[in-house]
């Protein structure tokens, strides 16, 4: 629990101001977050649930885009969840979270869900690896994890990738090279399918573990 506050509390630090403006900036270089959402085919009824919802952004969106889905997020800073319950308002029930380690019933009212979304939070994760489990373990027959992150960044010129890196490293976010491997092994531990994509210069990369 001391590593799940402090990280809570560095995420607080962090967010305290940038939460006002996080969603005009982060549109600029958060590519693929619309990729996912079009990619849910979420029917009415249907629990979506978002690890780490930050501002709510993500989760607005997916309402729109797939009328009658349950909305459900989670976030381990208060003050990010200050933004997302007032944008999101009662169209969603939010609890605060670690992303490695929370009880969904008992947190969110619901024990598993059709739909769970992780964008652009593995990058921020410490222990992004068993974050990306946990979610997997949280499905619901038949439902799907959609991820993505940054990816390998290989396709970006050589300086453009040196300033990038730098600029995130000032937010605590790391690119998850690691991420498609980690991705086969949960899936394949768990018995989900996986498909994966890999966005344009490898600016971004995009897996989705289904279960059968």
């Amino acid at each position: 629990m001391a590593a799940s506050g402090g990280h809570a509390a560095l995420m607080d630090e962090v967010y305290r101001g940038q939460r006002h403006i996080y969603d005009f900036t982060r549109k600029y270089y958060l590519f693929g977050r619309d990729t996912l959402i079009a990619g849910l085919a979420a029917r009415p009824g249907m629990r979506v649930l978002e690890v780490a919802c930050g501002t709510g952004r993500n989760l607005a969106k997916v309402g729109k885009a797939w009328p009658g889905v349950r909305l459900f997020g989670l976030d381990i800073s208060a003050e990010m969840l200050k933004s997302a319950r007032a944008a999101l308002g009662n169209e969603a029930r939010l609890g605060q979270g670690d992303a490695c380690a929370f009880d969904a019933a008992d947190l969110l009212g619901e024990p598993a869900f059709e739909r769970i979304l992780l964008s652009y939070s593995l990058s921020m994760i410490p222990d992004w690896q068993g974050a990306l489990d946990h979610a997997a373990g949280q499905l619901a027959p038949g439902g799907s994890l959609h991820v993505v992150d940054f990816g390998d960044l290989q396709g970006l010129p050589g300086p453009f990738q040196t300033l990038l890196r730098g600029w995130l490293a000032k937010f605590h976010v790391e690119p998850r090279t690691a991420l498609p491997e980690a991705a086969a092994r949960i899936a394949a531990a768990r018995g989900l399918s996986l498909a994966s994509t890999r966005g344009p210069l490898g600016y971004y990369q995009l897996h989705v573990l289904s279960a059968r």
